[in-house]
């Protein structure tokens, strides 16, 4: 089994050097899979691997999942988190109907999405940027990432990488978090796992 630090240095010599250069749809979209139990670890090592970005010549910038989502759903008008608040109180148990209904606010118009789309946006004027995408874990259970990515097809201009709390069950098939059924619907590169 591979560590973190040694997939951590493969996934960046695969963003140095690109995809395969026969790929005439390439997109910089790269995911450093790891063990759903390693999540913490991923995140202690992220200032480490953040510095050495930095000490390689790139502009690092970041796009938590967890951090979006809480703004979305801070956002949301007061007389929507109070229905939320009055449909939990009716029913606690029913966990499907809230999570249905905050996975709505999340996919409605894109918003999440979007929030994305316009960080990619912002950076794509610089090829020295990269973007880590983290707190994917963030999405269960209300979407996967690999929805959001084959959306935004077109949109990555500068290298992007996903910290995918998973499984690899194949050169392009995930299982997110190790649970959710596997989905080779990934335009991307992927190490670890």
């Amino acid at each position: 089994m591979s560590s973190l630090k040694a997939d951590f240095n493969e996934l960046m010599e695969r963003v140095r050097t690109g995809r395969e250069f026969a790929s005439a749809s390439f997109e910089p979209i790269f995911y450093l899979v790891f063990r759903p139990e390693q999540i913490l670890e991923v995140k202690r090592q992220l200032p480490a691997w953040e510095a050495k970005l930095k000490n390689d010549g790139w502009f690092v910038h970041h796009f938590s999942i967890a951090t979006a989502i809480q703004e979305i759903f801070a956002a949301m008008p007061p007389f929507i988190k109070k229905t939320w608040e009055q449909q939990d109180s009716a029913a606690p148990l029913q966990w499907q109907k809230t999570n249905n209904s905050l996975a709505e606010a999340l996919t409605k118009k894109n918003t999440l999405q979007n929030k994305l789309e316009a960080v990619l946006s912002e950076l794509e004027s610089n090829p020295k940027n990269i973007l880590l995408v983290t707190d994917i874990e963030a999405l269960h259970p209300y979407l996967r990432i690999g929805s959001i990515e084959s959306q935004l097809q077109g949109k990555f201009h500068v290298p992007t990488v996903f910290f995918y709390p998973g499984t690899r069950t194949g050169k392009t098939r995930l299982k997110f978090l190790g649970f959710y059924p596997e989905d080779g619907n990934y335009r991307s590169v992927h190490v670890g796992g």
